[in-house]
């Protein structure tokens, strides 16, 4: 199963062909304007909630496209937002493959939105060197322009490791939220990596009990722990707290969540 397939597991088979089907056509584009090669799986990877393994639909896929360290040299030295820039090259590789499709440069990705409600988000990075740090630059064209980093490997690996440990709770947990959010609270913004990495850290070392593996605590214990978490760190939703990915421990901005957040935990805790 590739890495798509996998992705959308669930998802009914005409969907999940289609997805793949645009997943390899960009890939292929950009790869064909960038490394010179037609390949339809080389240089992506799965990224955002998707590569998380916490995903719940088909719809928004967040694609990180690898992109050759000399294209960072080239675009590092424009006067006036070289990242600009670059996004723009992107769009116009995806463009020339998908020609009637809307596509737009927004501040750090490149958005290919189908008509049929599918969205791709395309985040042009360039792996960093091992002296540097593991990991991938990334541009940012808001405010003139910069550089950012990730580490999108470390994040999976930190969410699968503590996944396993606690028997599946921690996938399942976020997936919860999302369908909460989703179901009731869709109005209010409450971002995926501030649901991953909210759960990831206030869940402590809270597992599913499998069979025979002693006695399971008390309806609504769990979700009380999750909701004190939240209490306790905004001040019952007054004040934005200080929050970061999983094993990549980059900042997370949880400001514009905040509200949904503790939303979606008090419905879990009723």
């Amino acid at each position: 199963m590739n890495r798509v397939e996998f992705a959308t597991a669930g998802v009914d088979s005409e969907t999940r062909s289609k997805v793949s089907g645009r997943y390899k056509r960009i890939t292929r584009a950009v790869n064909g304007e960038f490394w010179g090669s037609q390949s339809q799986i080389e240089h992506t990877l799965q990224v955002g909630s998707y590569g998380r393994g916490t995903a719940t639909s088909a719809s928004d896929l967040d694609v990180l496209v690898s992109l050759p360290r000399t294209e960072y040299e080239r675009y590092d030295a424009y006067r006036g937002n070289g990242q600009s820039r670059l996004l723009q090259a992107v769009k116009a590789a995806i463009s020339a493959t998908y020609p009637r499709t809307s596509i737009r440069a927004d501040g750090q990705v490149v958005v290919v939105d189908f008509s049929d409600g599918v969205k791709f988000e395309l985040l042009p990075a360039f792996a960093r060197s091992s002296w540097s740090g593991e990991g991938f630059d990334y541009p940012d064209s808001n405010m003139g322009g910069r550089w950012l980093s990730t580490n999108p490997r470390a994040e999976q690996a930190a969410m699968k490791e503590k996944n396993d440990a606690s028997n599946g709770l921690l996938l399942d947990t976020c997936k919860h939220m999302r369908k909460i959010h989703d179901e009731r609270f869709s109005s209010y913004k409450l971002s995926g990596i501030a649901i991953d990495s909210f759960v990831y850290r206030a869940m402590g070392d809270w597992r599913w009990i499998g069979e025979g593996g002693g006695p399971a605590a008390s309806p609504g214990a769990y979700e009380n722990v999750l909701l004190d978490a939240y209490n306790t760190r905004s001040a019952n939703g007054l004040f934005a707290f200080s929050l970061s990915s999983p094993g990549s421990n980059q900042p997370v901005d949880v400001s514009r969540s905040l509200e949904c957040l503790g939303k979606v935990l008090r419905v879990m805790a009723e």
